[in-house]
């Protein structure tokens, strides 16, 4: 017994007669007959009372017509829930992000956009650490994440596209004796001690910029796993911090931002997913973001 027979069976039911059921199916009666003779046999019951005049259900074939509307209905469900994931109409797309990629609003405007164009599809997110971010995707579980770029060695299976580019950023306690200027130069910072941001537990990718904007090596006095807790430490005058321009935008009271040199590098964050795999919502989302 398949979908079709039973089609057949509720287009004889419906019309009561096969030759009106077979005009309607498109195909030729004896056709129609020799397949509802076959779903009977396979059940072992009668479905209709024959005559020269007229065809009706009997009791068995009053029963399955309930049971065959449902399981039609269902199918048809079922097919236009996989068309319609397929599409990227429906289904979740998980996504993995930092601190910048929310202060910075791009990954609030991308969510909005897509949210837009497809309404009914389930956004998952999880703050995650770059490396983090980086495993979960080639396990399958995650689809996409936004990281920073620097210090970042991204694995060959997965796609790179920079989505945000901006400039380095000094933090400061509100008390300490710069804070009075509007910027400040790379001289004035070079022996100050610093606190940096590892949330893969190395300080190697910001101590590199450090070293890069004071042309020596820094002096690090904490290290810390996320933005929030060497902000905290910032406000306490326990050091100074780089954070991206966005960063400045978290307020954080007894802390104030500075801009740094023109020769200063820039932060990019870039969005990852798998190279290959990518369907449904999740290439909506990353055709998207093209």
């Amino acid at each position: 017994m398949d979908l079709r027979h039973l089609r057949y069976f509720l287009a004889v039911a419906e019309e009561g007669h096969f030759g009106r059921a077979a005009q309607r199916l498109h195909i030729v009666q004896p056709a129609l007959s020799a397949q509802i003779r076959a779903l009977e046999d396979e059940l072992g019951a009668t479905l209709f009372e024959r005559s020269t005049r007229k065809v009706a259900l009997t009791d068995a074939g009053r029963l399955l017509v309930v049971e065959a509307q449902r399981t039609l209905e269902q199918a048809a469900r079922a097919k236009s829930l996989v068309q319609r994931a397929a599409r990227g109409e429906t289904g979740v797309v998980r996504i993995g992000f930092v601190g910048n990629a929310l202060a910075s609003g791009r990954l609030s405007n991308d969510l909005a956009a897509f949210h837009a164009a497809w309404p009914d599809v389930v956004l998952e997110l999880h703050e995650m650490a770059p490396a983090a971010q980086q495993e979960a995707i080639l396990e399958g579980r995650l689809d996409i994440g936004y990281c920073p770029a620097f210090g970042a060695a991204f694995d060959a299976r997965l796609a790179v596209r920079t989505v945000g580019r901006w400039s380095w950023e000094v933090a400061m306690s509100e008390r300490h004796p710069l804070a009075k200027r509007r910027s400040v130069s790379f001289a004035a910072i070079a022996d100050e001690p610093f606190i940096v941001y590892a949330a893969d537990g190395g300080d190697d990718a910001q101590r590199a910029i450090l070293r890069q904007m004071l042309g020596k090596e820094p002096r690090i006095a904490y290290t810390m796993s996320s933005t929030l807790s060497a902000l905290a430490l910032t406000a306490a005058g326990l050091g100074l911090a780089i954070a991206p321009e966005p960063v400045s935008r978290i307020a954080v009271p007894n802390v104030v931002y500075r801009k740094l040199g023109s020769r200063s590098p820039k932060s990019e964050l870039v969005v990852i997913n798998r190279i290959e795999g990518a369907w449904g919502a999740i290439q909506r989302y990353l055709e998207m973001l093209r």
